[in-house]
């Protein structure tokens, strides 16, 4: 056993029936996050920021998303 442990990442517990994923772009920074966004309520949940476009294609890999996610 190693003095220092790597973490495993926990996923965020997405539920297809009450949240969809949605790309958002910062005001200030412009910068890409992506996450969900409660069908119901509107309110988004930041789960990565993305640096690259790998980013994208790992988010939707973790969560079984295929197609186009769109902008919020």
């Amino acid at each position: 056993m190693g003095l220092f442990k790597k973490k495993h990442a926990t996923l965020y517990p997405y539920d297809p029936s009450k949240e969809e994923p949605f790309l958002r772009a910062g005001t200030c920074s412009r910068e890409l996050v992506v996450g969900f966004k409660e069908k119901y309520t509107g309110v988004f949940h930041e789960v990565m920021l993305l640096k690259s476009w790998k980013d994208l294609d790992k988010f939707k890999e973790d969560y079984g998303i295929e197609g186009d996610i769109p902008m919020f």
